[in-house]
């Protein structure tokens, strides 16, 4: 790793960061996208640690590995990262993605509106840019099949008692529940209570839930918990997604509204075409719809398409300095404690 450079593409996504590696990273030989998804997670996690990690990252860091796609059908492949590892699908990155693949020139500009397929981990997914003088206003996508997995999933969660949510899927498997269920107003609860609440609930249910796509075993996993205000279908809606180890999406999580509306559309509580806004913590909006039924790979599964805005944020080269320990990635321990038992001399 020591003498090796990065080029990364910073942007973000109503809030949310997306670092689009541009250079640096090795060529992945996998035969589909999830052989190439294991291959990173197995040879190359070190990269992920120097660019999501402090001090090139933060907490809240998330990134994206452009790869060749597997599918004939793909204008590109690409990989999600954060702070803990490796998603299936990220709703705010793929805008992201959207943008900077038309502005730049890697998908030839079409306005009004430039459409295209991207390979990802969850799936082949089509994008839809808005461009106006070659520059992409808003991006949508339509997702893969999303569906309500389980209704009414009940476990006990330590410290907060019996505790009933809904598992669904929107390219990766959220347990989703209004936040006042857990006896915490959404909106005067402070962040770090409902982080913990939130975090409490996705540490239980992977101990607990037997979680699985049946289209491949790399997908059945829990990603996070989105705790919700109490309103109604359709009717604006403010979310709080908590996902990985703890990390807080600032935006209103792509993937995660496509789970709650397939969710709602299961239970009867929003119809087809009909859209909902949905709001994160900087308060900036998605749009989603359900578009159509899908065939599968589960009974009732629906696409959304999801919409936003993406924003550039810069470009850096990012370098290894061979004798920096720190520089290969390191997040802050909880305690002292740590410090002590692995401190380093001068």
């Amino acid at each position: 790793m020591e003498g090796r450079r990065f080029d990364v593409t910073d942007m973000h996504t109503a809030g949310e960061p997306v670092r689009i590696v541009t250079g640096g990273y090795p060529e992945l030989s996998g035969a589909s996208i999830l052989e190439k998804r294991r291959e990173a997670m197995r040879l190359h996690d070190d990269i992920r640690r120097i660019l999501v990690l402090e001090p090139r990252g933060h907490s809240g860091m998330y990134g994206v590995i452009p790869v060749r796609p597997t599918d004939p059908r793909a204008a590109l492949a690409a990989l999600f990262i954060h702070g803990e590892g490796y998603s299936t699908m990220c709703g705010h990155a793929t805008l992201a993605l959207g943008k900077w693949l038309v502005e730049s020139g890697q998908v030839p500009a079409i306005e009004p509106e430039t459409r295209f397929f991207l390979e990802l981990p969850c799936g082949l997914i089509e994008v839809m840019c808005r461009v106006e003088k070659g520059a992409v206003t808003t991006a949508a996508f339509n997702s893969v099949p999303a569906f309500l997995s389980r209704a009414d999933v009940s476990l006990d969660v330590p410290g907060l008692g019996r505790v009933t949510f809904d598992l669904a899927y929107g390219g990766a498997f959220y347990a989703l529940l209004p936040a006042s269920r857990l006896g915490l107003p959404f909106f005067e609860t402070p962040f770090d209570q409902l982080v913990s609440a939130a975090t409490a609930i996705t540490e239980a249910a992977r101990q607990e839930l037997d979680i699985v796509h049946p289209d491949a075993p790399d997908l059945g996993f829990l990603y996070g918990t989105i705790l919700t205000d109490d309103a109604a279908p359709p009717a604006p809606t403010c979310n709080l997604c908590v996902f990985a180890d703890g990390q807080i999406d600032r935006s209103p999580t792509g993937s995660g509204v496509t789970a709650r509306m397939a969710r709602d559309h299961a239970r009867g509580l929003i119809k087809a075409g009909e859209a909902r806004d949905f709001f994160g913590p900087t308060g900036i909006a998605f749009s989603g719809c359900v578009t159509e039924p899908d065939g599968g790979p589960v009974f009732g599964a629906v696409r959304v398409r999801v919409s936003g805005r993406s924003h550039h944020c810069g470009t850096a080269i990012f370098e290894v300095d061979p004798d920096d320990t720190l520089g290969r990635g390191f997040s802050l321990p909880g305690r002292f404690q740590a410090v002590a038992a692995g401190r380093a001399e001068p």
